[in-house]
């Protein structure tokens, strides 16, 4: 899936439990993360649950893979897999994430606390871009 296909498919989901539930089973499609690679290294700060992402970079496209405690914030960690990993570098330090958290719906109905979260993972994700 890529970020047009995400969008289009939030798009037609009309209220937010839908939203919601389909955030959830994208979140239950992350691949498993090893255990040994949960450690303050990976780990996300600025988020209310426990989240870890492992970067890796490639040929300058970079790839993660994310997990957390929280079933919404694992469909975060996906909706970011779909928009942002195996992109450039460069490509990724020109994504509006911004504007794709609004395309979604998103914006209005996570709490502040987990907004802040899911812009942490992408602080995260554009400073490893940035390297």
């Amino acid at each position: 899936m890529d970020t047009a296909e995400l969008i289009e498919n939030f798009s037609f989901l009309e209220d937010w439990e839908d939203r919601y539930a389909y955030l959830i089973e994208l979140g239950k499609d992350l691949p498993p993360m090893d255990p040994a690679d949960k450690n303050d290294q990976t780990k996300v700060e600025g988020c209310m649950s426990q989240v870890w992402l492992k970067t890796q970079i490639d040929n300058d496209i970079l790839t993660f893979i994310g997990e957390s405690d929280a079933h919404i914030v694992r469909g975060l960690i996906a909706v970011l897999r779909i928009v942002l990993s195996g992109k450039t570098k460069a490509e990724i330090r020109h994504t509006d994430v911004e504007a794709v958290f609004k395309q979604l719906g998103l914006e209005s109905h996570l709490s502040p606390t987990r907004r802040n979260g899911f812009f942490a993972m992408v602080e995260r994700i554009q400073s490893e871009a940035a390297k």
